[in-house]
């Protein structure tokens, strides 16, 4: 018997986790796949969104702002890569600038600061390689970036660390009410709670759907992207939208915490919540919309294209709190599309006390502070890297040479509390893989380490969980017409 269960190991989920971690009690996450992270919170634009595009009075604006107000300090604990060049939202037309001064008094409403209208000519003088057609923008100078997955995998290790139990590729299927609580149905078997938090993504719906007397339905909306070398000069410090439309934000070019170029996402709405493929059609209108504000953009220097799926729900909001109709105990957190990952913070932080609180759970004396990471040895200065060297002198092995990431560091992610169990995890922990070359140089030795960590046979690493090996046997076991 647990005393509260998180479904689902995203951002929000294992913020949640990590504030219930506070808390005397036992606890578990259940995710479904084989990491965490492996939903919407690895392929998202990272940005940590100001709060002036949320309705007002939605609980989308009240957490947005609190998230992004948390953020830095959060990031600064952990290790996360986080920063804030700031952000502009662009008219083309005088027909849109009626949505940026909508946009403007938004934020005011919001309480987001510092926000402001300006001219083309002064937007322009900001960002010189920006379409000079613009008319007119939003500045937003407290628009944040952060690494999703990074963040996710921080708080995942750090309510491990203060006893938060992960359970991978454990899906939850049926939920029912028992007499001490809830009955939580797996693929692999009955997990019994006092109290659960739904936070189960784009099949969030399904779950409270078994439980509430008030229906729901969670659209599952595909984002497909370009992401550019960051051996490329970046052509625009800030992030820059266009006028948003009532399918998202819309298109964005935008730098990473990591220095590359973010081009996209479309949105798609999409039957299989699970289709992350890229299309040629999605990608030619991601790169169409994209030179509306960089007509100069090119794809020369693209080294991958990915996809996202985010959790639209019909209402518009996020579903925060109790599940109506259903018995004591029943949490979630669906619904949580952009930007989820600004309020992810303090919908952790409210998510958790809530639950903690409607069980009577007394506070930790003990709880330990988790972090933050060591610098990257691609960010070391040379002095730094020498004495991590004396320290550990497989800091001195380079596996990936495109990121410089050291066989210590991978050591290290997969040895973490939570840590990588295939190579899609020793990337998204490390860089390893996320070069020029996208792991063709590194795979073959990540996949070795991977194997003298976790002690498996090759046949059995796999890229991201599941039936994805990339491997199938030894030439010289194999059957003459097999190869």
């Amino acid at each position: 018997m647990y005393d509260i269960i998180v479904i689902g190991a995203g951002v929000v989920g294992s913020a949640i986790a990590e504030h219930l971690s506070r808390y005397e009690g036992r606890f578990a996450v259940l995710e479904r796949a084989d990491d965490v992270a492996e939903g919407s919170s690895k392929a998202n634009s990272g940005i940590v969104h100001a709060g002036y595009d949320a309705k007002p009075g939605t609980d989308k604006a009240r957490l947005n702002t609190k998230g992004a107000q948390m953020m830095k300090q959060l990031c600064a604990r952990l290790g996360v890569p986080y920063g804030q060049p700031g952000a502009m939202v662009l008219a083309f037309s005088e027909a849109d600038r009626a949505t940026i001064e909508k946009l403007y008094e938004q934020s005011l409403e919001n309480g987001v600061e510092g926000c402001r209208v300006i001219e083309g000519a002064e937007a322009l003088k900001m960002e010189p390689n920006l379409n000079p057609d613009v008319v007119c923008a939003l500045h937003v100078p407290s628009s944040g970036l952060v690494s999703p997955y990074e963040l996710t995998h921080a708080l995942a290790n750090s309510a491990a660390a203060n006893g938060v139990e992960f359970r991978l590729e454990t899906e939850v299927e049926r939920i029912e009410p028992t007499e001490t609580g809830w009955a939580l149905h797996t693929n692999r078997g009955v997990y019994e709670c006092r109290a659960f938090v739904n936070c189960a993504g784009v099949f969030g719906a399904k779950l409270h759907n078994q439980i509430s007397d008030r229906k729901l339905n969670i659209i599952a909306r595909r984002g497909q992207y370009y992401l550019l070398d960051h051996e490329t000069p970046l052509r625009f410090s800030m992030t820059m939208f266009q006028v948003p439309t009532r399918m998202g934000k819309g298109v964005l070019i935008s730098p990473t915490t990591h220095g590359n170029l973010l081009v996209g996402p479309t949105a798609e709405d999409i039957p299989d919540p699970l289709d992350t493929t890229t299309t040629s059609e999605g990608l030619a209108d991601a790169l169409a919309k994209a030179r509306l504000t960089y007509p100069g953009l090119s794809v020369r220097s693209v080294i991958t294209t990915f996809a996202g799926i985010r959790a639209h729900e019909e209402g518009g909001d996020f579903v925060i709190g109790a599940v109506p109709g259903a018995k004591d105990g029943a949490f979630e957190a669906i619904g949580i599309e952009s930007p989820g990952l600004s309020a992810a913070p303090a919908i952790g932080e409210e998510m958790g006390t809530w639950a903690a609180y409607s069980l009577q759970l007394k506070r930790k004396a003990d709880f330990v502070p988790y972090g933050p990471m060591p610098k990257s040895f691609s960010h070391m200065s040379n002095r730094e890297r020498q004495e991590a060297y004396e320290r550990d002198h497989e800091y001195g092995r380079i596996v990936c040479r495109c990121e410089m990431v050291t066989e210590a560091e991978i050591r290290r992610a997969i040895r973490e509390p939570v840590g990588a169990r295939n190579i899609d995890g020793v990337k998204r922990r490390t860089r390893a893989g996320m070069g020029r070359c996208q792991g063709g140089f590194c795979s073959p030795r990540v996949v070795q380490i991977l194997c003298e960590e976790l002690g498996m046979k090759p046949e059995e690493v796999t890229k991201f969980g599941g039936a994805s090996r990339l491997l199938v046997g030894k030439l010289n076991e194999m059957q003459p017409e097999d190869k």
